[in-house]
């Protein structure tokens, strides 16, 4: 297999992955696993999965790093406390439009803000589709309903916030990707599991034992530690435009899916939102542009 083909199965992978992190997610919730069961069943099982790997390798110097814990009470901690408990209160298409959406914004921002980098010219014409698309679906919304947005919403936007913030910092980070992987999942189970034992409500006793281990598989192994190596070998391979472009059609898919799987309505004013922010994230102009280069 050549490594443009080995790049495709990468990204492939990778996009299943991310696609089902929005219907297991949206799932818990409707097999009683709360947020803060799913979040401990998360890093508890990453953990006992790459600490014994790392004492093996006797590779632990870089946990030590600041940067290590910064990141995983970023892009651990908070992003999965406020992801997961979204899902309770707001379907599927909602996460694919406030979170996954709304990502490439918050990434933009979060660098200027952060490290002042300058918008480019693709950069603004994507705020611009996206704030336009979001607007038209919050005047549609409300002309369906008195509330068109809830909690749910309001914490998809925040862990894209949350995201955003991660992703810049991590690109400014000294981590390789192994390392980046490793540090958010053992210090996020360091520092979230304790405080799950000892103060956060419990009701996994309310949840089926099938449910538990397929939750826990999907998101301790396939979401922490597949997918991320997956996606990197991807860009290895494809390159970060590529790769970053198809990547995004996951949610966007598992919103479509959604419907028949969860029962979850799709109304005129979520496919506009979906349509416009896919556009705004996608970039499809930059295709014709990537495609004129290799090409030219």
């Amino acid at each position: 297999m050549s490594s443009k083909m080995q790049g495709y199965l990468f990204v492939l992978i990778s996009m299943c992955i991310w696609g089902g992190f929005t219907i297991f997610s949206r799932l818990s919730a409707k097999w009683h696993i709360a947020a803060w069961d799913l979040t401990a069943l998360r890093f508890a099982l990453a953990f006992c999965i790459l600490m014994p790997i790392l004492i093996y390798k006797k590779d632990m110097a870089f946990l030590w790093k600041k940067e290590s814990v910064i990141l995983a009470l970023i892009g651990g901690v908070a992003y999965c406390v406020t992801s997961y408990t979204a899902f309770t209160y707001a379907p599927a298409a909602h996460a694919a439009i406030f979170l996954n959406g709304c990502i490439p914004l918050c990434t933009a921002l979060a660098a200027y803000f952060l490290f002042r980098q300058p918008f480019d010219r693709h950069t603004w014409l994507s705020l611009i589709i996206m704030m336009v698309s979001i607007a038209i679906m919050s005047y549609l919304l409300s002309q369906q309903s008195a509330h068109p947005f809830g909690l749910g919403d309001g914490l998809f936007f925040l862990s894209a916030i949350w995201w955003g913030v991660f992703t810049v910092l991590l690109r400014q980070s000294s981590l390789t990707a192994w390392q980046a992987m490793c540090s958010v999942a053992i210090w996020s189970a360091l520092i979230y599991i304790p405080i799950y034992l000892l103060f956060l409500p419990k009701h996994l006793d309310q949840a089926a034992w099938s449910h538990i281990v397929i939750q826990s598989l999907f998101h301790g192994v396939l979401v922490v530690i597949v997918a991320t190596l997956t996606y990197v070998e991807a860009i290895k391979r494809l390159g970060a435009f590529k790769t970053g472009s198809i990547v995004t059609l996951a949610p966007f898919i598992a919103a479509i899916i959604a419907v028949p799987l969860l029962h979850e309505p799709l109304s005129l004013a979520i496919v506009c939102g979906l349509i416009g922010i896919g556009i705004g994230a996608l970039q499809p102009w930059r295709w014709f542009l990537y495609n004129k280069k290799t090409y030219s």
